[in-house]
């Protein structure tokens, strides 16, 4: 591998080159000087690559395909019922981002009133649920279904609704098999993004392959974490750019688990030596996880995802547990007039925290949970610190945090969230971003368009 020279670039220190080789930082100074290319830096700040600590990869692939049902695209019924009419082919419409301020709760009748004629399958925006009209639960056989999630009316018959049954779900479809990710992969670059987590839960053999795969072939070039490898399942044929995390758990608001089945879940992952990384929106949920750690223990790595509810009475468990939080502020900057019109004015407070949560001595980390929230971890840095609604209103102002706190969220390591961020320094892993201009001034208007190169393992992946 030939070498790489990022000269005149700005860091913490000052002014300077930065030499790579092999994969790594090979050395730091003034005047270097390399064989292989260079790149003229312009005093532009120099970082580690950033780090999104949750997301959803296939997720992210499939929504860029599918119609959108909420706004800003989709407002109204009359809107719905044209975009899935506009929908392309003559098979199955997958929509996504609905929420009911469009059309109300809706089931297969309401769904089968806006369209009838080609099996439709909407999922909401918090991605909890799916809606299939009277074509789709046909064929999906909902009727004879025995799944859980599976809604019925009081007279047994499946409404249309799906509950966290994703990989069931994907089953009774027609088979297409996991999406491709170069296209993700390249807009990760481009945003400046060289490891990321996939938080999604479960991972079925195909998706697992097909995440590795990704990442094998360069279509994913970035660093690959995953919270959803089965446990006891870990897979034998890996580089070692692609790590198992902790356990994924999810806490359903349409359905909390048994303490007792909670608790054995979380051993069991202790016991086989993984953390546990448990999805907690709702109040409800973090105070029965709360009460599970003191009945299972704790071990280094536990993490809450979200946390979209903190009580201020919960701060100082997680501070003594040091549970990292990792959560997700940029779903202020798309949802936060809703949240202002829906949530109770007295959980608006506990909406997304970060400078109490960080304040008060808990790890935390910042993400986007695409597709479900924006994926620019720019737009998300920008929303931890002006936490400003699309309507302009501020939700929570006391929760704001400097855009250089919030950078450091985006620059944890993939395995220690909330840990100390990763600095530019001799003998690191070459993930780099090279902005077009000093760190001050990218901080003042975090954007993506101040990405000018990205670097992975020492490759130039990105440059503008």
């Amino acid at each position: 591998m030939t070498g790489l020279l990022l000269r005149d670039v700005a860091l913490p220190a000052g002014r300077c080159d930065v030499a790579v080789r092999d994969g790594r930082i090979t050395a730091i100074g003034v005047g270097l000087e390399t064989e292989g290319e260079v790149i003229d830096g312009r005093g532009g700040a120099l970082l580690p690559g950033l780090h999104d600590h949750h997301l959803h990869l296939h997720a992210i692939a499939a929504d860029a395909t599918s119609v959108r049902c909420g706004p800003p695209h989709v407002r109204t019924p009359g809107d719905l019922a044209r975009a899935l009419d506009a929908a392309p082919g003559d098979g199955w419409v997958r929509g996504v981002g609905y929420v009911e301020t469009v059309a109300g709760l809706l089931d297969a009748a309401a769904l089968d009133r806006l369209h009838a004629r080609r099996p439709v399958r909407v999922q909401h925006r918090s991605g909890a649920m799916w809606v299939l009209n009277s074509a789709a639960t046909i064929l999906a056989g909902l009727d004879s279904a025995d799944h859980p999630g599976v809604e019925r009316d009081d007279a047994g018959r499946p409404t249309g609704r799906v509950w966290r049954a994703d990989a069931w779900l994907r089953e009774r479809l027609p088979a297409t098999g996991p999406p491709p990710l170069d296209a993700v992969g390249a807009d990760l670059t481009r945003l400046g993004i060289t490891g990321i987590t996939d938080a999604t839960p479960d991972l079925a053999p195909d998706s697992l392959a097909a995440l590795i795969d990704a990442h094998v072939s360069g279509a994913l070039p970035q660093r690959v974490h995953l919270l959803g490898v089965p446990l006891g399942d870990e897979p034998e044929d890996r580089p070692a750019t692609v790590t198992t995390g902790p356990y994924k758990i999810v806490l359903a608001d349409s359905g909390l688990p048994d303490f007792e089945a909670l608790a054995g879940t979380v051993r069991r992952a202790h016991a086989r030596g993984r953390p546990v990384a448990v999805h907690c929106v709702s109040r409800e949920a973090l105070l029965l996880l709360l009460a599970v750690f003191e009945e299972a223990g704790t071990r280094p790595g536990d993490r809450i995802e979200h946390g979209a509810l903190v009580p201020a009475e919960s701060i100082g468990e997680l501070r003594r547990r040091r549970v990292c939080v990792v959560t997700q502020p940029g779903f202020l900057a798309h949802r936060g007039d809703d949240y202002l019109e829906r949530v109770d004015t007295r959980d608006l407070p506990d909406l997304y925290r970060c400078r109490s949560l960080l304040d008060g001595g808990v790890p935390v980390a910042l993400s986007s949970d695409a597709p479900y929230g924006p994926l620019d971890p720019w737009a998300v840095i920008a929303a931890a610190t002006n936490r400003r609604a699309p309507t302009g209103d501020v939700v929570g102002p006391q929760e704001r945090i400097t855009a250089a706190a919030a950078l450091d969220r985006y620059l944890s390591p993939l395995d220690d969230p909330g840990a100390e961020p990763r600095r530019v320094r001799v003998g690191a892993p070459a993930d780099l971003v090279l902005l077009d201009h000093p760190l001050t001034d990218a901080l003042a208007e975090p954007t993506a368009e101040a990405v000018r190169c990205t670097v992975i393992r020492g490759e130039i992946r990105y440059r503008r």
